[in-house]
């Protein structure tokens, strides 16, 4: 398609009045094509309507160009025009005479008639045939900025652009003229870009949405593709498959950003106390009852008890938000899904390869697959039901969420579909969302599962939203869930800090393995700084199978149980390259024994007398009964019955080096 616009390596500085400059923008491109609708989105103070007022040539750069059909802009002119959140009408002339005296300065060429005519089918577009000889005053707030559209489109600019044109109308008004902008773009291949902070706003009328960072400086953080097809409604626009999947990537950038921001204006002097070389930590976390022992570690002050006397746990939205986190330093260390630590060694977040180790295992089991309820009213009780409901509905969208590409809740999801011959990338859509996303979409009917853990898959079941078609005890019984995870280079440059924060988990997973804690465990995580959730729907144990017993939703604690193990990892790494996550890594032996950090876990354990906590652990044994084998890792992968063309690397990790280094 055509460029209209593009945007070469803008920058822009202000001056300020007591010397120096500020940055507003830094290294901004962006092509915008022919016919196409562009938002703006980012907190305010983003430069947003700066870049706004480049491209209208209101403001001229400090640094690149802004090109409109291969001519620089120097100037403002009608080729375009700019709508703004204050209509600017002139109040004494009516809704006629404002449109006019753009258009009779714009078309001074053409006849009167062919004007009053142009005028009159731009009044008609926006529907205010009825009120053309009106004065703004006699107009609502939405008829006034219809008003400000029209003399836009009536002077035919090549590019429309708005700037939170609709932000102070109210919700019906803001309504009804975004599907009148809507359609008349849709109608006339209109070229515009939009200044906005409304995130739904953004996916209802957005071809694609360009997210800018916090300033100074600010870039262009990503760019999103809006696959929703046009014509759009805005009532139906959202039981579209892509409709929450957008809104959620928005929504994590924009919180990704503010969290930035919160964590700059900090002081971040590393204090020192108690023989620890850091006492003042950020630990991050997913809302997820594996977060127990995070929680009890803060409410029962084991943290402090260990020397660490300023533990901030970061409650994340996602885990998207734990890598984010650990890439940019804003978390010391994080509750993490037990395949993060390869993913990221490995370089699967698609950035350097950025060495992750994990000193303690925190929980294992607590996952389960759970289908939507209109599937079991639709016949499917097992997997047999699903594969064959799967063969019957072909033409269907058939998806399933799953929280993370590295959790073991994709990794297992994958091997349970495998094993039973349905295809994870082909015969269904494995989504990544975040885990409060899924059982909303659960219930709208957007997904047909998920993979995911306790409470989540708990308020599925008890809601009536879902039912659990396999748990993961009968997949692979206390398989790792969750890790500690911190850089490796952080653990170098702390190593007396890592030992006391292993301590205290430990101690805290001792804890939350007993039974007679359970209620008051649920009790504490239904507080707003954890889940925020009624404690009823946190559960730590289930029935079993024959009924006639409890069985622990996680284990926490005990024997085998919090040790890293080198071949649950190597298991891990196998399915990280058998669906093409990452490549299986030639130096998988050195990657190994770099992730797991036996050493400060052993420390620990022995610094608090835990003699008892063995490392003795069967052999790992999933239900299809294939033998896992870590002496032979690739001949393994070559012999399972699916998977990618995957690829074997040696993964640069270069040597350890600490912070300091």
């Amino acid at each position: 398609m055509t460029k209209r616009v593009e945007v070469q390596e803008i920058e822009k500085n202000f001056p300020l009045s007591g010397g120096g400059h500020y940055l507003a923008l830094k290294g901004i491109d962006l092509d915008i094509r022919k016919g196409e609708f562009i938002s703006l989105i980012g907190h305010s103070g983003c430069g947003k309507s700066t870049l706004l007022n480049l491209i209208a040539g209101l403001d001229a750069p400090t640094g690149g160009s802004v090109l409109i059909d291969g001519e620089t802009v120097k100037l403002p002119g009608p080729d375009k025009m700019v709508v703004f959140q204050n209509y600017s009408l002139l109040p004494w002339l009516t809704v006629r005479q404002n449109i006019a005296l753009a258009v009779d300065e714009v078309m001074p060429g053409l006849s009167r008639d062919e004007r009053d005519g142009i005028i009159a089918d731009h009044i008609a577009m926006v529907g205010l045939g009825h009120a053309g000889d009106k004065l703004p005053r006699e107009l609502s707030g939405g008829m006034r900025q219809r008003v400000a559209i029209a003399r836009a489109l009536a002077i035919r600019p090549k590019l429309l652009l708005l700037d939170e044109p609709f932000g102070a109308l109210d919700a019906l008004s803001r309504g009804n003229l975004q599907e009148k902008l809507m359609q008349i773009c849709n109608e006339h291949a209109l070229t515009a870009v939009m200044v906005t902070h409304d995130v739904d706003e953004a996916v209802l009328l957005s071809d694609r949405i360009v997210m800018l960072t916090n300033g100074p400086g600010s870039r262009i953080g990503g760019i999103l593709e809006v696959d929703i097809p046009r014509p759009r409604e805005r009532m139906t626009v959202v039981h579209h498959p892509s409709y929450y999947s957008l809104r959620s990537e928005i929504i994590y950038f924009l919180n990704r950003q503010k969290r930035v921001k919160q964590w700059q204006a900090k002081p971040h002097k590393v204090l020192a106390r108690h023989g620890l070389e850091k006492v003042n930590l950020d630990l991050g976390f997913v809302p997820l009852a594996a977060c127990a022992p995070l929680a009890v570690a803060e409410a029962k002050g084991l943290f402090a008890k260990h020397g660490l006397d300023e533990v901030t746990l970061v409650r994340e939205s996602s885990w998207r938000g734990v890598t984010d986190g650990l890439l940019d330093r804003t978390l010391d260390a994080a509750l993490m899904p037990s395949g993060m630590p390869t993913w990221m060694t490995a370089g699967g977040h698609g950035g350097d390869p950025l060495p992750v180790v994990t000193a303690l295992t925190l929980s294992r089991n607590g996952n389960g697959i759970t289908l939507a309820r209109r599937l079991a009213d639709g016949g499917v009780q097992s997997v047999d039901d699903y594969r064959a409901w799967l063969q019957s509905h072909e033409r269907e969208p058939h998806t399933l969420g799953i929280v993370h590409p590295a959790s073991m809740h994709n990794l297992l999801l994958r091997y349970w579909l495998a094993a039973n011959a349905i295809d994870p990338d082909r015969d269904v859509h494995l989504q990544t969302l975040p885990p409060a996303q899924m059982l909303a979409d659960l219930k709208d009917g957007s997904i047909d599962g998920f993979c995911i853990g306790a409470p989540w898959l708990d308020r599925a079941v008890a809601e009536g939203h879902g039912f659990t078609v396999a748990g993961d005890l009968a997949i692979w019984r206390d398989h790792p869930g969750k890790v500690l995870g911190v850089r490796e280079d952080w653990a170098l440059a702390y190593p007396n800090t890592h030992i006391a924060l292993v301590k205290a988990l430990l101690e805290a997973c001792r804890y939350c393995a007993q039974p007679s804690h359970w209620p008051e465990l649920s009790s504490l995580l239904s507080d707003r700084r954890y889940l925020g959730m009624k404690p009823e729907l946190i559960w730590f144990s289930e029935t079993s199978a024959d009924g006639n017993s409890t069985v622990p939703h996680h284990l926490f604690f005990g024997p085998g149980v919090n040790r890293p193990s080198r071949s649950e990892h190597l298991w891990i790494i196998t399915q990280l390259a058998r669906w093409a996550e990452i490549p299986f890594p030639r130096n998988y032996v050195e990657i190994l024994e770099r992730i797991c950090s036996v050493g400060v876990y052993s420390t620990a354990a022995r610094e608090l007398g835990l003699k008892d906590v063995t490392y003795q652990r069967a052999a790992i044994a999933l239900f299809d009964g294939r033998p896992f084998n870590s002496d032979d890792p690739i001949s393994y992968l070559n012999e399972v019955s699916l998977h990618r063309d995957f690829s074997v690397a040696e993964i640069p990790i270069g040597a350890p080096r600490s912070l300091a280094a």
